[in-house]
Formats: C-alpha cells, sequence, structure tokens
C-alpha cells in the first residue's frame, strides 16, 4: 500500500496519481463499482449537461484546511482567454443553462469578469464559488457590485457560524472578514427574503464527520447569524469533506483514515445514485482538460471514451458523447454518496 511518505514532497501534496493509488490499494474498503453492483448499478453514465463547471486556477487568496484543490496565494494555474472562450463556445452550441465558475478563488482569474458577462449576455444562470474574503481585499472591493449588476448567484463558504472554528479551517481573522463580506451582500440585496439576489452559504464539517441534516443546520445558521450579526442568507448548502489532496493528507497525519473511509463505505445511500451531480455536470479544469466532476478533475481522472478530453479540441459532433458518457468512479465517490449524499448543489435528500 502507498506509504504516508507519498503524499508529501517537502511542503507539496503528493500528485494525482499518488492519491488515486492510496485510495484504490486499499483492501480494507470495498469498491465502489462493486458496492454500485451489488444495488443493481453496473456504471454511472451521464443524462445530459445542464451545468458547465470551471475551475479558472489555483490561484488563491486564502490556504484553507480541506481545500480539495490545493489552492493559495502561492499557486499561478490560472485559466487562458483561449480556454475561457472555448468555454463560452461550449455553453451556447450545447445550449447548456448555467454556468458554474470555482477556483482556487475564481475572481482572482483575470478573465473572471468577462466570463461572467458573456455568459450572462448568453442567458446563462452563473454561478460564483465564492470565499467571501476576497470580496474586502484589495483590488476585488468593487466585486459586490460587478455580482449585483450581473445577477450572478453566490454560493459562499462558511463552514460555522462561531469565530474559533472557522479560522482554525481557513485562517487567521479569516470570519471577520467573512462578516464584512456578507454585510456588504447583504446591503445590496443579497440573501434578502425579498430580493432576487440569491446568496448561498456551504458548510463543510471542520473534523472527520458527514454533515448533519442540511435543513436542520440551515435553521441553526439562520437564528446564529440573525441573532449574533443581524446576517441573513438565502439557503445553505452542506457537502462532506472529500478524502483527497488535503484533507486525505489530514486524515492520514492523524491517524483517522481507516476510521473516516469506512464511514463513508457504510454510510452508502442507493438512493443518492440518480442525483450525483457528475451525472449532469461537466467539469473543465484551468487548462481546459475535462472531467465528470470537480473532484475527478483534482484526482485527473478525465472523461474516457471520447475522442477528445480537451474542451480546445472539441467539436459539435462530440457533444452528443459527452451527454452520455459513462461517469469514471473510484472510492472518493464514497463522499458523495454517503448519509443524504453531497453535491455542489448540496445534500441530495
Amino acid at each position: 500500500m502507498v506509504e504516508l511518505t507519498l503524499l508529501r514532497s517537502g511542503n507539496r501534496l503528493a500528485d494525482p496519481q499518488q492519491q488515486v493509488a492510496l485510495l484504490e490499494e486499499d483492501q480494507r474498503t470495498p469498491g465502489f463499482r462493486s458496492v454500485l453492483a451489488s444495488h443493481g448499478c453496473n456504471t454511472l453514465q451521464a443524462s445530459g449537461i445542464s451545468i458547465l463547471q470551471i475551475n479558472v486556477g489555483k490561484v488563491c487568496n486564502q490556504t484553507c484546511s480541506h481545500c480539495h484543490v490545493d489552492a493559495g496565494p502561492d499557486r499561478r494555474e490560472s485559466m487562458s482567454v483561449q480556454v475561457a472562450d472555448a468555454c463560452l463556445s461550449l455553453l451556447q452550441s450545447a445550449n447548456i443553462a448555467t454556468l458554474d465558475i470555482t477556483g482556487g478563488a475564481p475572481e482572482m482569474n483575470p478573465h473572471f469578469r468577462r466570463l461572467v458577462a458573456s455568459a450572462r449576455a448568453l442567458g446563462c444562470r452563473v454561478i460564483d464559488r465564492c470565499n467571501l474574503t476576497i470580496l474586502v481585499a484589495a483590488g476585488f472591493t468593487d466585486l459586490p457590485e460587478f455580482l449585483a449588476e450581473q445577477k450572478v448567484e453566490i454560493v459562499a463558504s462558511l463552514p460555522c457560524y462561531l469565530e474559533a472554528n472557522v479560522d482554525k479551517q481557513r485562517g487567521d481573522r479569516v470570519f471577520q472578514r467573512s462578516l464584512e463580506a456578507l454585510r456588504r451582500l447583504n446591503a445590496l440585496g443579497y440573501g434578502l427574503s425579498d430580493s432576487p439576489l440569491k446568496l448561498t452559504l456551504v458548510y463543510n464539517p471542520t473534523g472527520y464527520s458527514l454533515p448533519p441534516s442540511q435543513q436542520k443546520l440551515e435553521e441553526d445558521y439562520r437564528r446564529e447569524l440573525r441573532s449574533r450579526y443581524g446576517i441573513e442568507f438565502t439557503q445553505l448548502f452542506t457537502i462532506t469533506n472529500m478524502p483527497i489532496s488535503r484533507f486525505l493528507s489530514d486524515l492520514y497525519e492523524h491517524g483517522q483514515y481507516d476510521g473516516y473511509m469506512q464511514k463513508l463505505v457504510d454510510a452508502f445511500n442507493p438512493a443518492t445514485i440518480d442525483g450525483l451531480m457528475c451525472r449532469s455536470m461537466l467539469s473543465v479544469d484551468w487548462q481546459g482538460n475535462l472531467f465528470d466532476c470537480d473532484f475527478n478533475q483534482m484526482l485527473e481522472l478525465g472523461v474516457t471514451n471520447l475522442r477528445s478530453t480537451n474542451i480546445l479540441d472539441l467539436t459539435d459532433g462530440m457533444i452528443d458523447g459527452l451527454r452520455h458518457r459513462t461517469i469514471v468512479t473510484g472510492k472518493h465517490c464514497f463522499g458523495c454518496t454517503a448519509g443524504a449524499g453531497s453535491s455542489c448543489s448540496g445534500s441530495l435528500q
């Protein structure tokens, strides 16, 4: 079995192939495909493409302990204008309804605003997966107004309503800067009950547990944020921490890997299969490579059985194959099928 020493090279995380090997060579937990097959599902098939999710790079103003992208201020990977234009072309030619922009801090990509404005001009719904603190960072303080003008939906990370828990996971003073950003968004109408501007908060566990009930936690967030800080929001998503990248390394370093993986396997819920995000999403990395989801992207598990696996080489004739492709799976997929399920749109049940 791959050893922990392979997870780091100096202070860097191991490459994706080593992470996949570590997961798949673990004989103590069953393979994901075998568990699927035991429930009558031999393969996962895409059911179309309603969401194009693009990761515009790994540049970020934060370094979060749970980050599956391994993003941070020291990263330089950033989507080019050529790849951004190809994404816009695919939105139009494939008639995809939603552009979901993520990172890193996606707003730090130099083509972010052009992507947003162009997609909105096509009539697409646009989602910005925002870490909040970028909205109060030097050089980006006009972003809230831009997002409001473009009617962009904001999906914002806030792993807890308690300052100590947030700062432990995301860095010193992140909670206070997040509150400052939330107040600015509320002032523009984001998250208010009578406003069309949607502000979704995202919870992911700060430890090694599965998320609690999304509905119950949303009630707790709404009560605490409103009473403590006067903050309003539209809805809450709960997302399971995936056993990849920094979180995988953290599991090993603290002796939690076996217990966490077994927890995911034991909580497998076949009722989540139909709603898995990979079945209606196409993911694009900063270089234009195509994946079934953002997690497969981070493990470099590209789409299969297609003539092209890069958006720059796509032709209109290849789009139908993308809509009906077979999904690439692995043991990390237990994270999306555990308990109430997990996706970029929160729990599946």
